[in-house]
């Protein structure tokens, strides 16, 4: 049986940390980079238009996701990674799946899961990854982000407050990151935006770890309906 890495919290050893700088950078080749997760829908549909919609946007739509959502999975993947209880990985994985309506979420979700855990077993060269990578084609899961995510945290040996903070960074700094090309925001406005919307981070986190299983999920049709309708735009910029 694999076994991840054991965590390590000791204030010499940073390769966990420098581990999940990589892997929230945009340079890390996970695909992210080519989707708005959304946003461009509601920007075609003048949902969100500037600063001020793009801040209420995070604030009712990105926030809740992550708390309710992305970093309850990461966290309950996190734990069952170590010792790998496939089982319940795979039912993370399927849920994570199921939570996402609109077929262009899950897509997109499939890709750049699938690409990071894939990253991982190349850069990393574990057993725990290769064997995720093997029970996920044997059962064929369906790949996300955020199960993923707590695959290369485990192996890291990061402790999980960690993992569920880089989460946090990556999905906000890629969102508004996106919304730079979208709309007329500059980099000092979207850093201020970026600034504000980190700091609901450690409440997040806190309550992430502490949701039971049966309470993840959260659906918000407003962005369903955009991101559906996104699909068959006649352009766009982004995937997703």
């Amino acid at each position: 049986m694999s076994s991840a890495p054991a965590i390590n919290t000791e204030a010499g050893d940073v390769t966990w940390f420098c581990g999940l700088l990589q892997a929230g950078d945009s340079f890390y080749p996970t695909g992210s980079y080519a989707h708005s997760f959304g946003l461009e829908g509601l920007v075609h549909e003048n949902v969100v238009r500037d600063r001020a919609t793009l801040r209420q946007f995070i604030r009712g739509s990105a926030l809740p996701t992550l708390r309710h959502v992305e970093l309850p999975l990461a966290a309950h993947a996190w734990r069952a990674l170590a010792p790998p209880d496939w089982p319940r990985v795979r039912e993370l994985c399927v849920l994570s799946s199921a939570l996402k309506t609109a077929r262009e979420a899950r897509v997109a979700a499939e890709n750049i899961g699938r690409q990071r855990a894939e990253l991982v077993a190349t850069l990393r060269e574990h057993s725990l990854a290769r064997e995720y990578l093997l029970q996920a084609a044997a059962a064929q899961w369906p790949f996300t982000p955020s199960v993923s995510a707590a695959l290369e945290g485990r192996i890291l040996g990061a402790p999980l407050p960690a993992v569920l903070a880089g989460i946090t960074y990556a999905t906000l700094a890629a969102l508004i990151s996106a919304a730079m090309k979208l709309l007329r925001l500059g980099q000092n406005a979207s850093q201020t935006l970026l600034t504000e919307s980190l700091a609901a981070a450690p409440a997040l986190i806190a309550e992430a770890q502490a949701t039971a299983f049966e309470d993840i999920g959260w659906f918000n049709p407003w962005l369903d309906i955009a991101a559906a309708r996104h699909e068959s735009a006649d352009s766009r910029m982004f995937i997703s």
